[in-house]
């Protein structure tokens, strides 16, 4: 329901821009899945934490649910981005550091999610991606302040500042509300893929289990 409501007020109900015009609707989409892409990969390095120091059964588990969300997330940053970018900037693609971060970060889950695949112990396969997890999680902060540290072509923060939000009420609503929606989707999308992989978990020892008993 967040979803509809906010696509019907970024792609209906708000008002064009008055630089941009209609293509800032791109914006409603963009912002918030570059939020998420953040957001999901900060989780995955708190949850590869509590894997590391409390050994918490649940927290790789909920690490590796999140990567293909995250991914997601992040592929639908960047091709929301660029098609912003050709007719805002006249370029598909540029190598600033706002946009070269986003991509490090893509790379960054398909690497955790390769790595899951390629190691088939379980236990070492997990330690592998906490780690790659966690080294990989520096290039969060870069993301964020990228715009402050480098020249890049992005502007500055619109919505989180000190001095409040530099955009009119009739922007920021259906911004948050696609933000929302998005935060309840990664919210059920995880819980499902988490059960799924508790069932093949279980699964597989009851398999292993069994071919011991046989021999």
């Amino acid at each position: 329901t967040a979803l509809i409501v906010g696509l019907y007020l970024a792609l209906v109900a708000a008002p064009p821009d008055y630089q941009q015009g209609e293509a800032a609707r791109i914006m409603y989409v963009h912002v918030p899945a570059a939020w998420m892409a953040m957001f999901v990969y900060g989780s995955m390095a708190m949850a590869s934490a509590v894997a590391f120091i409390w050994k918490h059964p649940l927290a790789d588990v909920a690490a590796k649910a999140s990567a293909p969300i995250g991914a997601v997330f992040t592929a639908l940053a960047l091709i929301t981005g660029m098609l912003w970018g050709q007719p805002m900037w006249g370029a598909w693609w540029v190598w600033d550091a706002r946009l070269t971060s986003v991509l490090i970060l893509f790379f960054l889950y398909l690497g955790y999610i390769v790595l899951w695949g390629a190691i088939e112990e379980p236990t070492r396969a997990a330690r592998a991606a906490r780690i790659l997890a966690l080294v990989g999680a520096i290039n969060v902060p870069i993301i964020h302040f990228s715009v402050e540290w480098w020249s890049t072509l992005h502007q500055g923060a619109t919505v989180f500042r000190a001095d409040g939000p530099a955009m009119s009420t009739s922007m920021l609503i259906p911004l948050l509300t696609m933000a929302l929606a998005y935060n309840v989707l990664y919210a059920a999308f995880l819980l499902i893929r988490m059960r799924t992989e508790i069932s093949e978990r279980r699964l597989r020892t009851i398999r292993l289990g069994l071919e011991a008993n046989a021999v």
